[in-house]
């Protein structure tokens, strides 16, 4: 059975909808729980996808978090030496961005909350991301952003208003996503268990972000669950992983 590295930041930023769609195809999933400080394998090559989670901290933030340069390192050799497919969320995707050469600096304004995504004409040339739609609603939480990318094998594949890589492409195998949309709205009830999670979306959506985000974006999530899923099967598909 193919095996999938999956690198987890902190406890309440998982998987989310993916886990359903890699164990639907029965892959077997190792979580590296670094913020657990849990050792990252030495042989990476026994993974056939490697994906990069989301998080609160920053790249910069080594001295805190001393894992963020192991797993750099880990990132790098899976993806430019070993050349394997990797998905790197949020974090995940400025982590990519750093390794590649590029460089992470705050956005002129934060987006947090549900944000268009403005699909460009070579992602239709992407066989994992051609049916993508011109202008997708997805879930965004992030200050930071993927700047400078200027290696010549990216492709900048969607963009947002505020954002310019908010979705890129290394190769054919590694891509940055600036966004979520891997998340439901059991994840959304799960992060208002955290107080500073809680306070954040209630600043942007009132005293009952819940109740709000059911009414007015339970099909924008079906939407958004439904891009991911194909995204995540198309891409087992291309590299035989299951």
């Amino acid at each position: 059975m193919k095996k999938v590295i999956v690198f987890q930041h902190v406890h309440n930023e998982d998987l989310e909808k993916i886990e359903q769609y890699l164990l639907k195809k029965n892959l077997v999933i190792e979580k590296i729980r670094l913020f657990e400080n849990a050792d990252i394998p030495k042989n990476l090559g026994q993974f056939s996808l490697m994906i990069s989670l989301g998080g609160p901290m920053d790249t910069w933030m080594v001295e805190k978090y001393p894992w963020i340069i192991k797993e750099k390192n880990a990132i790098k050799e899976f993806v430019t030496n070993l050349e394997k497919p990797f998905i790197g969320i949020c974090l995940g995707c400025q982590l990519l961005g750093e390794v590649l050469g590029g460089k992470i600096q705050k956005s002129e304004f934060s987006e947090i909350g549900l944000f268009d995504l403005n699909a460009k004409e070579i992602i239709y040339n992407d066989k994992n991301l051609n049916f993508f739609p011109k202008k997708a609603l997805v879930f965004q939480w992030h200050s930071y952003e993927v700047c400078s990318l200027r290696n010549s094998n990216i492709q900048n594949l969607a963009t947002s208003n505020i954002t310019e890589n908010q979705l890129f492409r290394y190769k054919s195998h590694a891509y940055g996503l600036q966004f979520h949309f891997e998340l439901d709205l059991e994840t959304i009830e799960k992060w208002l268990r955290e107080e500073t999670f809680k306070i954040t979306l209630e600043k942007i959506f009132g005293p009952n972000p819940l109740k709000v985000i059911k009414k007015k974006y339970a099909n924008e999530f079906r939407k958004m669950n439904l891009l991911c899923e194909k995204f995540i099967l198309n891409l087992i598909k291309s590299f035989n992983i299951n």
